[in-house]
């Protein structure tokens, strides 16, 4: 099998990616055995998508049924320990709890369409409409610049004298005053 992009000869038809230009491989072969009908392909392979909501209840149903299970292994553990039963509490109530939650955060948050956005998703996608709002995003920020100004020297009669730059005393202005006094 050759790569569709640079023509690179692959080692076996099992090769995900080209090994000179990165090309996924993956499908190419499958392609290439249905002589280039891609059609045969989709429907040797039918998508079963489903909803958010249906993956919840699933996951739930399966934490709360992992109580039965985990729970009289702890016990077990905890009696052949000899210690105190704290962990088969622990371990029964956040496994019966966790599985009903999610159950019922399932049910009540999560879309039931099996393309269908949870809450979260489009949550943020508003809050991302919002800040965008009014902004091109495929813009470039808008043009920042520097006057030339400052990358010149400074103009003729500007220069300071190094004496200028020297921090003064604190009590330089109270001895000129002092000065003032003893003159008059």
């Amino acid at each position: 099998m050759f790569c569709p992009r640079c023509g690179q000869e692959q080692i076996s038809n099992e090769t995900r990616f080209c090994s000179r230009c990165g090309f996924l491989m993956t499908g190419v072969g499958e392609l290439v055995a249905n002589a280039g009908n891609a059609e045969a392909l989709g429907a040797a392979k039918p998508a079963k998508i489903e909803s958010a909501r249906k993956r919840g209840i699933k996951q739930g149903l399966f934490i709360f049924l992992l109580t039965f299970l985990v729970v009289p292994i702890v016990s077990i553990l905890t009696v052949w320990a000899a210690a105190e039963p704290f962990a088969v509490a622990i371990s029964a109530i956040l496994l019966f709890v966790g599985g009903l939650l999610r159950m019922v955060y399932a049910l009540m948050f999560e879309s039931s369409e099996p393309t269908g956005k949870t809450i979260e998703q489009t949550v943020y996608q508003t809050a991302q409409n919002l800040l965008n709002k009014g902004q091109n995003q495929n813009a470039l920020p808008p043009q920042q610049s520097i006057p030339i100004s400052s990358y010149m020297p400074p103009k003729h009669g500007n220069w300071r004298d190094t004496n200028d730059l020297e921090p003064s005393s604190v009590t330089d202005p109270t001895t000129k005053l002092l000065d003032k006094k003893q003159e008059k």
